[in-house]
């Protein structure tokens, strides 16, 4: 099933756009953003006292006639980021009005288009059974990114997917050298937990994007219903069921979505990873710029 996720319009309001992590990190490809380690640009970063073999000519000698000791300017190094983008290709994904496969899709390009835009390197891995695809496209441009969104409009959502072991498994998760976000619906029994410890261990920044239909965040069921689990194999399959939907069952999910969010919150916040929930109806705008999103827009 092909499902459109750019337009020019959409293109447009990502244009103005910039990606903005909230911590500086050290990448090795020389593109636009402040590391933790010092090079050779011109903004001014810190002193720190000669020792030989060190350029003579960052000397500070206004410091030194304060002090009579030599000390050195240091200065901001600049590198490349690696963001990488895991979707989530988990049957579940592909229900809602609006469907929430192509939300995610989306959102994946909408986060792909501005790290280009801030000249940073992006990878784009899909999530399916216990493995991480990578769709072997290196997306460093425009050219190259036009080139992955058009693989990901052919993707496919369906069965199951283990987030833990696909994202534990990850062949070259990186190291302190960006943002890896996770575009899930997170409906899942696999423990997405150990997957968020194995990324902030790789000294990742970690961004959870929970992507749900409005019937899932407001439900509106009553009377006798036939619930089909997405994940399901057949319409016989055990994980589907007929039951009467009644008031007491909606306000008894809501409780334990609630409970869920929260668990989801919570954890998050203990790594310092940044979680939050969007609407398959949401606007694009509302996703990437409102509050929440680690981003920021350009004036």
């Amino acid at each position: 099933m092909k499902r459109r996720i750019l337009d020019g319009a959409f293109l447009d309001r990502l244009d103005a756009a910039s990606l903005l992590l909230k911590n500086p990190m050290t990448g090795y490809f020389g593109g636009g953003r402040k590391a933790r380690s010092y090079g050779n640009t011109v903004e001014f970063a810190d002193f720190r006292e000669y020792f030989p073999g060190d350029d003579i000519r960052r000397i500070d000698w206004n410091v030194y006639a304060r002090f009579e000791k030599y000390f050195i300017r240091l200065f901001t190094d600049e590198r490349q980021m690696h963001n990488h983008i895991l979707i989530d290709l988990s049957g579940s994904m592909a229900c809602g009005e609006p469907e929430k496969a192509q939300a995610a899709l989306r959102i994946a390009a909408a986060f792909g288009y501005l790290s280009v835009s801030a000249m940073d390197r992006v990878t784009f891995k899909l999530l399916k059974g216990n493995k991480a695809e990578d769709i072997g496209i290196t997306v460093y441009n425009k050219d190259s990114f036009y080139r992955a969104a058009q693989f990901l409009e052919d993707v496919e959502f369906e069965g199951e997917t283990d987030l833990e072991e696909a994202i534990v498994n990850i062949e070259n998760p990186g190291y302190d050298d960006g943002l890896t976000i996770i575009i899930s619906d997170f409906l899942t029994e696999s423990n997405w937990k150990k997957a968020v410890d194995f990324l902030t261990f790789k000294r990742r920044e970690v961004l959870m994007i929970q992507v749900l239909s409005p019937d899932e965040l407001y439900p509106n069921f009553d009377g006798r219903v036939h619930m089909i689990d997405a994940e399901s194999i057949s319409f016989d399959d055990p994980k589907n069921m007929r039951m009467r939907v009644t008031r007491k069952m909606v306000e008894a999910y809501q409780r334990a979505f609630d409970d869920y969010e929260k668990e989801l919150i919570d954890f998050c916040a203990s790594r310092e990873a940044t979680f939050f929930t969007v609407s398959s109806d949401d606007p694009i705008e509302k996703v990437i710029f409102g509050k929440g999103a680690e981003v920021e827009l350009i004036k």
